[in-house]
């Protein structure tokens, strides 16, 4: 049987017994912060099972797409393990118990009509007290009892050992069901799992019984495909085996299923398919969360290909092949094959250029271990290479046992623990608790009504402590509060026209009051459900149960749904004049001012930002009509209507509308005419990681102040240079190179004049037509660029600039003045002392670099042994080199003691190596005396 066939028989069966099939959610929950992925079926349906939400069925059934890394070093390895996988599921919220799901279990499983598996090649497991379980197996379906085997709450308990260790929360017993192979062994099929408890406390009698049991069952798409088509493993499946001869060909090896290289093919296999699926839904590669998932999988897979001979991007190759194989359940895959497949090559390209590096640091550590005659790979170490370099740390165990060498698996997991970007992927937290969602329990939502109203009349029903933002602190419910104040609290109302931050857009403001108090709303978020008002207490005792008046602040709704609508019209234009692969990866809408990221594999020329910028104005002024409508995901899709891969929406979903021009699923808040945005003004367009760029955009008045700004700063800018506003940008420019020389050639000890005032060589400077606003802004833009700040900073960057000018000519002048000193000059005031030259001095205006360099210049000019300290005031402090020659420090001076022992002298301190150190000192009017005493103590020391 095939596996897309496999995948639709399950989902029909249980549709045949009153399932509601619903689609996967997506790899990564948004709504969910107790997960990095999404790690099985039951994920999405978690307030289902706790009953926090309006329950619109009771029976559910999907295939769900699940990541976990926790088994990640066994891909590859064994048969079965992934890291990417399709779960099938069915789901009972109150409904359906252990009998039904027993039952149906062995119905799909052995029916003709379904998959036909022959009774007798299935073993089940159960609970050791879940004598109900073991009853329906053996006496209902007729199970012989030898096929039953009890297990302990390790392995047959959800969550695992629960009873004993906890969480605390719902949790319930197992039964599991195993496919015998050919060989005699078994594998596991499916896990029922029959959540019908509320462990509280400490065992025994901490099981208390549910009033509403539920089912949780899931069954592994990939392994029962195994298992029908007869092959030994889930990589010789239909649907991967492909994708391995694919990974086969990219890397020029052939397939051999007991080899190394094909343990390290179908590793890459499956890092390749979870990279696709998770690029896909734009978690892209990067250094935290899930996207530090992605890259470390995309790393491994790499790396098996380092070890496979090749060091050029070879990854990126085998996207076709994923989307291909995956093109039955998944053709969405294929629309985004492109970018995906240069989101994957350019991780790979950065992280060739530093496999190297790992190596080297690999090969280091061994000659090391070897100098100390050390036998175990430090954990600490390993850990390192994992997060500096991205070496997994079974490859630096292979490449240690080569060497003889054993590996601390206990360290580096402590070291990994302690690292904050490392996660395994899976699930931190189970279920939720806390005030909010004690709340959630008995309101399940807060409807919002914000679409048609911007003032309602509402009940307060609960009050939090806190704004829930402090670890290990979630605040406490109140009853009542009666103390203004600045402390931050939470109000949750029975429904609200206050939008809660979501899709990118802040949380309203505004006011909650009646005539006894009043609540000053600073911010709006939502918890799944509900939504959730900071603020404070500004007035008077507020009480649960209270009537009140929820009022938004209208003036910052309209400034927040000009920057929002103006968003999805610069979407449009991006889609224009860059391409269809410019799609969103995130926004931020505030009052008035957008920030919207975007795939772009390069930055996008001042040109075309002017095209995009009168696109929007375009369509702007033309007035279209903005209008939103509920209607069906397939309406919405025949419609055209954006959707955003990764994101998960509702069915009905809401279809915001722009003119002809703009269709997109959206949840915030718009205006009702493009006319309305007003203005609109591109500040910024940068990098924000490899492959997505960002664009930042003002709107309404805000837009019209910085046009304004824009066109006034260069002529402050002149003003400050001495220059005309047409050769501003160029004169910044020249102040900024003008800097650097004076930098280098102070460090370099190099005299040089410059005049005391900052001056532009007009023959090189570049005028723009300050009458044309374009070339003035991009002129400003080129200028905030090159100095690394907004516009608001550029006037103080510039001061910033000038005074360092002025301070590097001066020292400048203190070296030309102390210039004229020569190293033959040095060496002839010197003294010889034994077989060793002594050379001591004062050496006005010179700076730590002249001094090194002569040291060095006399080192080698002397034909024995030498011994030199060089010291110089520079304003107000003392700069003291000193050096040693090699056969001195054999003798066991130290260049860095001697030093050091002057300095104090002038008020000071420092060290360094042993043949050549720094130290500084405060007191200038000492130095004479301290070169005296350097003089005395270092021909003491070569006198003895």
């Amino acid at each position: 049987m095939k596996t897309d066939e496999l995948r639709e028989k399950y989902l029909d069966f249980y549709v045949s017994k009153g399932c509601v099939r619903q689609p996967s959610d997506v790899l990564v929950p948004a709504w969910d912060p107790s997960v990095l992925f999404t790690p099985a079926g039951m994920n999405q349906f978690k307030d289902h099972f706790l009953g926090k939400v309006k329950l619109d069925y009771t029976r559910a059934t999907t295939c769900q797409k699940c990541l976990r890394t926790g088994d990640i070093d066994n891909v590859g390895r064994t048969a079965f393990h992934h890291t990417f996988f399709e779960m099938l599921g069915n789901f009972s919220f109150g409904d359906y118990f252990k009998e039904e799901a027993i039952y149906w279990a062995w119905e799909f499983l052995t029916d003709k009509k379904w998959l036909g598996i022959p009774g007798e090649r299935l073993t089940v497991t159960v609970y050791k007290d879940d004598d109900e379980a073991f009853g329906i197996w053996n006496n209902k379906i007729g199970l012989p009892s030898a096929r039953i085997k009890r297990m302990d709450e390790d392995e047959n308990f959800w969550p695992a050992s629960a009873p004993s260790e906890g969480p605390d929360g719902v949790c319930g017993p197992c039964s599991e069901i195993y496919y015998q192979l050919e060989d005699g062994s078994d594998v596991e099929i499916w896990n029922l799992v029959f959540t019908q408890f509320n462990r509280i406390g400490t065992p025994p009698d901490n099981l208390h019984p549910l009033p509403s049991k539920n089912i949780d069952t899931g069954m592994g798409l990939e392994r029962t495909a195994s298992v029908l088509q007869g092959v030994p493993t889930n990589f010789h499946i239909d649907s991967l085996l492909p994708i391995v001869h694919a990974a086969a060909d990219v890397v020029g090896v052939k397939y051999e299923y007991e080899s190394d290289n094909g343990r390290r093919l179908r590793r890459i296999t499956d890092h390749a398919r979870a990279s696709v699926f998770a690029i896909h839904e734009n978690v892209y590669p990067g250094p935290k969360d899930a996207r530090s998932v992605i890259r470390r999988l995309i790393r491994r897979a790499v790396l098996d290909g380092y070890q496979m001979n090749l060091r050029e991007p070879f990854l990126f190759k085998m996207v076709e092949a994923v989307a291909d194989a995956s093109k039955a359940a998944y053709p969405e895959l294929g629309q985004t094959a492109q970018r995906v497949g240069e989101a994957i090559e350019a991780e790979e390209k950065a992280f060739f250029s530093t496999i190297d590096g790992g190596m080297k640091r690999i090969h280091r550590l061994f000659e090391e271990m070897q100098d100390e005659s050390s036998v175990m790979v430090p954990g600490a170490d390993a850990a390192d290479l994992l997060t500096t370099y991205g070496v997994p740390p079974e490859l630096v165990q292979t490449l240690a046992a080569e060497q003889n060498f054993t590996f601390d698996w206990d360290g580096f997991k402590d070291a990994m623990d302690k690292h904050a970007d490392e996660s395994d992927g899976g699930q931190r937290v189970l279920f939720q608790t806390g005030p909010l969602e004690t709340l959630k329990e008995s309101l399940r939502e807060t409807p919002f009504i914000g679409y048609d109203a911007i003032e309602a009349s509402a009940t307060v029903k609960g009050i939090i402590t806190g704004d829930g933002q402090d670890k290990g602190d979630e605040g406490q419910l109140l009853s009542h509060l009666d103390r203004p104040g600045d402390a931050v609290l939470r109000l949750v109302l029975d429904h609200s026209p206050f939008y809660g931050e979501s899709g990118g857009q802040v949380g309203d403001t505004g006011v909650i009051e009646n005539e006894q108090f009043r609540f000053e709303v600073t911010d709006t978020q939502r918890h799944a459900s509900l939504i959730v008002h900071h603020g404070r207490l500004v007035k008077g005792k507020i009480s649960v149960g209270e009537s009140c008046t929820a009022k938004v602040d209208v003036e910052n709704r309209t400034a927040l749904a000009r920057a929002h609508s103006a968003t999805h019209i610069l979407h449009h234009a991006l889609h224009t004049h860059v391409g269809r692969h410019a799609e969103q990866q995130g926004s931020k809408v505030e009052a008035d001012r957008l920030r919207f990221d975007f795939t772009n594999p390069k930055a996008i020329d001042d040109d075309t930002l002017v095209e995009i910028e009168k696109d929007v104005l375009k369509l702007v002024e033309a007035s279209e009509e903005i209008r939103w409508d509920t209607v069906s995901l397939a309406d919405a899709r025949e419609a055209g209507a954006m959707m955003l891969f990764g994101e998960k929406y509702p069915d009905p979903c809401r279809m915001v509308s722009m003119g002809t021009f703009s269709r997109e699923l959206c949840g915030g808040t718009h205006l009702t005419n493009t006319a309305d945005v007003g203005s609109f003004e591109v500040v910024v367009e940068e990098s924000v990681s490899t492959g997505t760029r960002r664009i930042e955009a003002l709107t309404g008045d805000r837009a019209k102040q910085h046009r304004e700004q824009t066109k006034n700063l260069l002529s402050t800018v002149a003003e400050k240079l001495g220059c005309d506003p047409s050769v501003a940008a160029s004169a910044t420019d020249a102040l900024i190179e003008e800097v650097r020389r004076l930098k280098k050639e102070l460090a370099a000890g190099k005299a040089a004049e410059y005049p005391a005032a900052f001056q532009l060589d007009m023959s090189k400077a570049t005028k723009i037509d300050v009458q044309n606003y374009n070339a003035v802004r991009t002129a400003v833009r080129g200028l905030t660029r090159r100095l690394h700040v907004a516009i608001d900073d550029v006037l103080g960057r510039l001061d910033a600039l000038l005074a360092d000018r002025g301070s590097l000519v001066e020292q400048l002048k203190e070296v030309s003045a102390g210039g004229s000193v020569s190293v033959d000059e040095l060496i002839a005031g010197g003294a010889t002392i034994g077989d060793t030259l002594l050379v001591v001095a004062e050496v006005p205006g010179a700076n730590p670099n002249m001094m090194r360099s002569w040291i060095d210049q006399i080192r080698k000019k002397s034909t024995g042994p030498s011994a030199v300290l060089f010291g110089a005031a520079q304003g107000d402090k003392v700069v003291l080199v000193g050096g040693l020659s090699r056969e001195l420090v054999d003798r066991g001076l130290k260049a860095g003691e001697w030093v050091g022992a002057t300095a104090r002298v002038v008020g000071g301190g420092g060290g360094g190596r042993p043949d050549m150190a720094q130290a500084g000192g405060k007191d200038p009017a000492k130095l004479p005396e301290a070169i005296k005493q350097a003089q005395s103590t270092m021909a003491d020391q070569l006198a003895t």
